[in-house]
């Protein structure tokens, strides 16, 4: 039999073949759009978009399904393909014990900000948007590291903050300024704005950003932000690589469903988010969400994650990338790898790590191992790889620094950061070149090779590192080493001086 084509008329075949779990709950005009989110991405459809689909799909929920909004050109793509399968996708869940596949039908509509700028501003300021989530990267918020403040001399945000274009915003910051600047003058309460994005604090740092622009725009309503606004810290997790021609030939030939972007993950999934919304929110706890008091009990698991998970995926990626692989799980396959990561999990980074109750950090090593060794995800190294100038300095820099503090061992660590200068360079071991896609590339290129083996001018970027690591003579010292071994031998010659 022929796959069926993804989309609403042919979704009582698809339940009837019995391949694939398909949701039976309302959508379309008989539901509300209580989420609006923005940058529909692998880890949106196979994250928040799966949570709200389940609510539907098992408690009823009928007034959070998602309106999806694209404020990039390369965003049509998306609009296209959604628009196209009636905004149904395809989740395939991979691992060692098998695939299933379950289609997923909570974003219900869809918004390209460059077809109609007003229309996504006013979908935000609606009665009916109670949340405006996010996962627009690292770059996206316009977030100095070093200075902790908005980057208000981007000309992205210098066009949004001129009067002139308050219609027809270009950032995320300049949508939900207008849209909460029209709801504010109707009386309504601000919509919470939820980062659903790998970083930390993403909750105070949307809050500090969008009133650091408002501040800008209008004092007034900055401050009626800043008291009745919401902006939940959470820490999110789901590994989701970039979806392949292959998965949709696999995906047609085994659930006789043809989609035009499936999404690949995993079947773990978590995600913590802070009790803090000024619009109502979904019963979120009701899907596995774990809902907890304050930002402090998220910190907490945001460190695990970001140092354990993030900094060992970091660990795989650029001296991956340099030895010539090409998947996380075959770096995870050779032995030394896996020694490395091991060792510096335990060793360098959980000594590290708050204890919370109930939580075996051991347990979750191992479970990472796991996760990292799953041959059936096939998560390509680039995708781990890229933007690193806003991954480095959360995954791997705040560990070093700590461990500079207390005096604990770090030359794994270390050696992350020399191979994530010696890989900006753009040509692996074997004299390959490979693309460094980097919202920094140029700048970091530049430095990386006027500074050869010396990591000095690379250390220099103000935005990215502190002080506290330029004025470390241990610290220098181990990335200079590191960095004039890999640049000598290679990544597998130098990785054994870092294995017991």
């Amino acid at each position: 039999m022929a796959p069926l084509k993804l989309n609403s008329k042919n979704l009582s075949q698809i339940l009837a073949a019995g391949k694939a779990q398909v949701p039976t709950h309302h959508r379309g005009s008989a539901v509300k759009e209580g989420i609006v989110h923005v940058g529909v991405g692998g880890f949106h459809r196979a994250h928040l978009a799966v949570y709200i689909n389940n609510l539907m799909q098992n408690y009823g929920v009928t007034d959070y399904a998602i309106c999806g909004v694209g404020l990039q050109p390369f965003d049509a793509t998306m609009r296209d393909t959604l628009r196209s399968q009636d905004h149904l996708y395809t989740v395939i869940e991979r691992s060692a014990k098998g695939s299933s596949a379950h289609v997923i039908n909570s974003i219900n509509s869809y918004l390209f900000a460059p077809d109609d700028r007003e229309a996504v501003i006013a979908k935000m300021a609606h009665p009916d948007t109670h949340i405006v989530s996010l996962t627009i990267t690292e770059s996206g918020y316009y977030y100095n590291e070093n200075t902790h403040e908005l980057q208000t001399e981007h000309p992205d945000i210098q066009f949004d903050l001129d009067p002139a274009n308050k219609k027809a915003p270009r950032t995320t910051f300049g949508f939900l300024y207008a849209a909460l600047e029209q709801r504010y003058q109707e009386g309504l309460n601000p919509f919470t704005v939820m980062s659903c994005d790998n970083m930390q604090k993403n909750g105070s740092i949307s809050r500090h950003m969008l009133v650091s622009f408002a501040r800008l725009c209008n004092p007034r309503i900055a401050n009626w932000i800043a008291e009745h606004g919401a902006f939940p810290n959470a820490m999110v997790d789901r590994i989701t690589p970039q979806t392949l021609a292959m998965d949709k030939i696999t995906l047609a030939d085994n659930f006789g469903i043809e989609d035009a972007w499936p999404v690949v993950t995993e079947p773990f999934m978590q995600w913590v988010i802070e009790d803090q919304f000024s619009d109502g929110r979904p019963l979120f706890e009701k899907v596995g969400v774990q809902v907890v008091r304050d930002v402090h009990d998220v910190e907490q698991f945001e460190k695990h994650k970001l140092r354990l998970l993030n900094g060992s995926h970091s660990a795989l990626g650029y001296p991956g990338q340099l030895a010539g692989f090409e998947y996380v799980h075959q770096v995870m396959e050779n032995p030394l790898f896996h020694k490395f990561i091991w060792q510096m999990m335990q060793e360098e980074i959980k000594p590290l790590l708050p204890e919370i109750p109930g939580i075996d950090l051991d347990e979750y090593c191992n479970t990472l191992i796991e996760r990292f060794s799953n041959p059936t995800i096939m998560d390509q190294l680039p995708r781990i790889c890229l933007n690193a100038s806003g991954k480095i300095p959360q995954f791997i820099m705040p560990s070093i620094a700590e461990a500079i503090w207390v005096t604990g061992p770090f030359r794994r660590l270390c050696f992350i950061a020399a191979a994530w200068f010696c890989y900006l360079n753009g040509v692996d071991d074997s004299g390959k070149t490979f693309n460094v896609d980097d919202p920094m590339r140029e700048e970091l290129q530049a430095l990386a090779h006027a500074g050869g083996t010396d990591p000095a001018k690379l250390l220099s970027i103000k935005s990215l590192f502190g002080d506290d690591l330029r004025s470390d003579k241990r610290f220098i010292q181990e990335v200079s080493t590191a960095m004039e071994d890999i640049t000598r031998d290679g990544i597998m010659k130098t990785l054994p001086k870092y294995v017991k």
